[in-house]
């Protein structure tokens, strides 16, 4: 698909009368053709919040062929409708820092989906507070960095690996922090650097079992269901807003080794999807919850 002149826009803004008809009518008069578009109002409920979202796909003139012009054309309609309005050349492939501690499945399955085109991506670094990836990294032509971190680092040591991280972010330009089981507790500071950028993956247990071997606990406990919930990155542990899950069923003939492995495939799965519903623009913020155009 040739996308030079595909554009994604998304837009949420207080719900009202004539928002699509004002975006298709701006799109048409400008001579853009679109080619696949999805709203929805969260206005029903108690909990709902008023608020319109919009994901448009639509291809360009030459002319109006880059953001900056788009947004220009868009100004009117987004004042008038106080709208938060995004462009997204399609032309340019987001690019993604994974970090990662001592449990390689999630990094490995981003980098085979990666590689093998399934994941419409650039990853120019991967970082992680172990050496243990460094040679897979390196098959893949990719920069390793290695940060460690010493077992109960003060907050003043974290936040100056923390500030490694950001450099690296700022340099290489990046738009997506995956955490691919990257097992450390970050720092409000780094979170509020992070906010909407960072993408985390868990397991999803009912009763919830923390600590370093969950699924051991989970067979002790009889668990029947595994799985695996992907969320943007908070200061709140593990419970910003959720992008996707999905569950396993298991029994009783499976032991905590087993479980281990059928939940390290649901994350893996879980995650891909979140990261690649978010490189390609179908996930929209709604307060503490998301919207996710499929």
């Amino acid at each position: 698909m040739n996308t030079t002149r595909q554009f994604v826009l998304t837009l949420s803004c207080p719900d009202a009368k004539g928002i699509v008809y004002a975006v298709s009518g701006l799109l048409y008069q400008a001579g853009c053709n679109i080619i696949d578009s999805q709203q929805f109002g969260d206005v029903q409920g108690e909990g709902s919040t008023g608020l319109f979202f919009m994901r448009v796909h639509f291809e360009a003139p030459e002319h109006l062929a880059e953001v900056a012009t788009l947004d220009k054309l868009f100004a009117n309609v987004r004042e008038q409708f106080g709208m938060q309005a995004q462009f997204h050349s399609l032309a340019r492939k987001p690019r993604l820092l994974i970090m990662v501690s001592k449990h390689g499945h999630c990094l490995n399955d981003l980098l085979f989906r990666w590689h093998s085109g399934q994941l419409p991506v650039e990853i120019p670094a991967i970082v992680s507070n172990h050496p243990d990836f460094a040679e897979l990294a390196k098959s893949y032509g990719i920069a390793f960095h290695h940060l460690p971190l010493p077992p109960g680092a003060s907050h003043e040591v974290k936040r100056a690996q923390e500030r490694q991280v950001e450099q690296l972010v700022s340099e290489h330009d990046i738009d997506l922090v995956v955490l691919a089981r990257y097992m450390q507790i970050l720092s409000p500071e780094f979170c509020e650097f992070l906010k909407g950028r960072a993408i985390n993956i868990h397991h999803s247990f009912l009763p919830s079992f923390k600590g370093a071997k969950p699924y051991h606990q989970a067979h002790e406990r009889g668990v029947k269901l595994i799985g695996a919930t992907a969320h943007y990155v908070t200061a709140d542990l593990d419970e910003g807003p959720i992008i996707e899950q999905d569950v396993e069923r298991v029994d009783h003939t499976l032991g905590p080794e087993d479980l281990t492995a059928v939940g390290r495939d649901v994350e893996c799965v879980v995650l891909a999807r979140a990261v690649r519903w978010h490189v390609e623009h179908r996930v929209l913020m709604n307060g503490h919850r998301t919207v996710v155009f499929r």
